[in-house]
């Protein structure tokens, strides 16, 4: 995985993601997201997560996001081209369900960025998942404690 930064879409999976999103006709696109969202959150606590769906579950998270109050907009080059339609809210929950998952055990993606101080990328995804979750119950408390 070649990845140049900490940001959602720093990795030429992500890019390569981004481009899926794209393509898929503009209706389609929620169920793009929903699917990265279900590739991560179908893998147990105690399975091992690969980076490859969870890259693509923190892309799909950060879209999900920039449509949410205090979401920051997906301005890089490596994002989506394309406009996205608005959202369904009930991708927020599950955008929240698989951050959780990648900063969970037996993450590969965790793993790999623990091995190189991933501190900063850990507080970006703790920040993604605080907007989703905030968004998600309307008063910015959480469910439980970001990871």
């Amino acid at each position: 995985m070649g990845t140049w930064d900490i940001g959602p879409f720093d990795s030429d999976t992500a890019a390569d993601f981004s481009y899926r999103v794209d393509e898929a006709p503009a209706e389609k696109r929620a169920e793009v997201l929903r699917e990265a969202f279900r590739e991560v959150t179908s893998t147990g606590d105690d399975e091992f997560l690969d980076s490859y769906f969870a890259v693509k579950a923190v892309a799909s998270a950060a879209l999900v996001a920039a449509q949410c109050p205090g979401g920051d907009p997906v301005t890089t080059a490596y994002g989506p081209k394309q406009p996205l339609p608005e959202l369904p809210v009930a991708l927020r929950p599950l955008a929240v369900a698989a951050l959780d998952r990648v900063l969970g055990p037996e993450s590969e993606l965790l793993e790999l960025w623990e091995e190189s101080d991933g501190e900063e990328w850990k507080a970006g995804i703790r920040k993604l998942r605080a907007v989703l979750d905030g968004a998600n119950t309307g008063s910015g408390s959480s469910v439980g404690e970001p990871r």
